[in-house]
């Protein structure tokens, strides 16, 4: 079945029984479905339910995603010495499903070495195996670190087409397509574990359009879905014609059986019923938000969570995602108010709380505020008020919160955005206490469209439309406004968006038409929150450079801004 040109890391067996038996058609089932890291028991009898179903749909081949078997990514799971023991069992156990093609994602160790590799199973044989050949070593990605590269092609023939296999990474260089072209592949099989991005879907289509046209060649592109730590799998799956034209697509952050039927005469996919609906940039921002708490409350346990509602917009906005990730049943808001609470934003947390129905508690801090300062107070010595006070009704926040979290077993949500946490503008053990940030990648003016967008899905707005007009501001003393120590959002994002996500230098920000003093006096500040973010929750990735795996900078350092 399989053939593979001098690949001492993979077997060759006899071709499946029906190969002589040409049909004009053949039947792939796409399983974009979310499958948990570490839990490979779970993992395989969703395999084998999928697959069972996918035959009694009438489907010859079924294919899964990236490391499905243990999940992606699995990160130094990979190492532990029992691995290879537990992954073969559970291929074993899939041996007794007959009459479809399998194509898994698995670990596959031997004494050459652990690979990334997709499993050909047939009528309880292993017919095949494949080993992923480019290895991703750039942002999230950290495969070379586990993984051994796979350095030949493989392809098997299958019921009248030979059918060519790649891992995700191989699809975006030309050489593996082109080499399983030569080889005499019909058509590619490409299983991926691609997190999500802001309109990265768009750049697959693209990539896939110009893999497909190039090498003349359908493609079958399976994804995965679902939140995993900071990441999300926004799925997506598709069948490509030869033309680079999409003939079949799943949903997005769905689970979804995609069945597309290819005519084995023309090598053309038949033509899909309905597409899935297109998503606006806010609304796919929105929903890999969504996912990534959903996933992370859910597979963590926690029995619910709990947000600090200020009556301010990131709190506001968080608490609608909460609600719709995890139903108003598992959400409880606290409002905490000191004597800078404006009577505004008590009125418009209470408002939000009964528009979404969710637990509300008002819990004045000035007790806790007060008490503190009283014990500081012979240790200051009569010092001047300053920003240490301020942090003082951040952090007796974040007591509480963490108390009701360890009293009750919810999760405490935090709600700093990336704008804040770049500069600094949020206090370590105060709300910046918690377990999950949910805008942790989402810019301050990005806030406000997601804030909007979600308003417009309703006739009855669920944030109240002057939490979104008024002026931002932290409430931690009198008057104050965000902008008394912080340029306008918009220029200060477009600022961070070209030092942070683009990566662009002091004189490259100033040419782009920003003011020298300004660039200088963001990128000092954020450079110097380094050791803040480092100690920040995790939270759901949605740009290009989010801050976490992908953005490591040494705590100390000497590196000059205008060097």
């Amino acid at each position: 079945m399989s053939k593979d040109t001098d690949n001492p890391n993979s077997n060759t067996s006899d071709k499946a029984s029906n190969t002589n038996k040409p049909q004009d058609t053949v039947t792939f089932a796409l399983a974009q479905t979310h499958f948990l890291v570490g839990d490979i028991a779970t993992n395989v009898e969703k395999m084998r339910t999928l697959a069972l179903q996918a035959r009694e749909q009438g489907a010859d081949v079924i294919v899964f995603p990236e490391l499905a078997l243990l999940g992606y990514p699995p990160q130094d799971l990979l190492l532990r010495p029992s691995l290879s023991g537990r992954v073969k069992s559970a291929l074993s156990t899939l041996s007794d499903i007959d009459d479809i093609v399998m194509i898994v994602g698995y670990p596959h160790v031997d004494h050459h070495g652990t690979f990334n590799s997709a499993a050909i199973l047939h009528n309880g044989h292993q017919k095949g195996f494949y080993h992923k050949q480019i290895l991703p070593n750039y942002g999230v990605f950290d495969e070379r670190r586990y993984f051994d590269k796979g350095r030949n092609q493989v392809l098997f023939d299958y019921k009248g087409i030979t059918i060519g296999l790649l891992i995700c990474e191989d699809l975006w260089e030309k050489g593996p397509i082109s080499e399983l072209k030569k080889q005499g592949a019909d058509l590619i099989v490409s299983l991926n574990a691609s997190p999500f991005e802001i309109e990265k879907q768009d750049n697959r289509k693209t990539m896939l359009a110009k893999r497909s046209r190039e090498n003349k060649l359908p493609i079958v592109y399976v994804n995965a879905v679902g939140g995993q730590d900071d990441l999300v799998f926004d799925g997506g799956s598709m069948a490509v014609q030869a033309d680079g034209s999409i003939a079949h697509e799943a949903p997005r952050f769905m689970n979804q059986l995609l069945m597309t039927t290819l005519d084995v005469k023309t090598a053309k996919f038949n033509d899909q019923t309905k597409a899935p609906l297109t998503l606006s940039r806010e609304s796919e921002m929105y929903q890999a938000l969504v996912v990534g708490l959903r996933d992370y409350v859910n597979h963590s346990g926690f029995s619910g969570i709990i947000v600090g509602l200020s009556g301010g917009i990131d709190s506001a906005l968080t608490l609608c995602i909460a609600v719709d990730a995890l139903g108003a049943d598992k959400v409880y808001a606290v409002m905490m108010p000191y004597e800078y609470t404006s009577q505004i934003s008590l009125e418009d947390a209470q408002a939000q709380a009964r528009r979404l129905n969710v637990s509300y508690t008002v819990c004045p801090i000035f007790d806790a505020v007060e008490g503190i300062r009283h014990t500081l107070a012979p240790l200051f010595n009569k010092s001047p008020a300053d920003t240490t006070e301020e942090n003082i009704q951040a952090r007796a926040r974040g007591v509480i919160l963490m108390a009701l979290s360890n009293k009750f077993g919810h999760l405490v949500i935090t709600t700093g955005n990336k704008s804040e946490l770049a500069v600094g503008y949020s206090t370590l053990y105060g709300d910046m206490a918690g377990g999950f940030d949910v805008l942790k990648d989402v810019y301050k003016s990005q806030v406000y469209k997601l804030a909007s967008y979600r308003n417009r899905l309703e006739d009855t707005p669920v944030i109240p439309e002057r939490v979104i007009t008024r002026p931002p501001s932290a409430e931690l003393r009198p008057d104050q406004k965000d902008q008394d120590s912080l340029p306008d959002y918009d220029v200060l994002d477009g600022i961070l968006t070209s030092y942070i996500d683009e990566d662009m230098g002091y004189q490259e920000i100033i040419d782009k038409g920003f003011d020298a003093e300004m660039v200088a006096k963001v990128i000092r500040m954020v450079d110097n929150t380094e050791y803040k973010r480092l100690q920040s929750p995790i939270g759901t990735k949605i740009s290009h450079k989010a801050f976490g795996r992908e953005r490591r900078y040494p705590l100390v350092n000497k590196w000059s801004i205008k060097g």
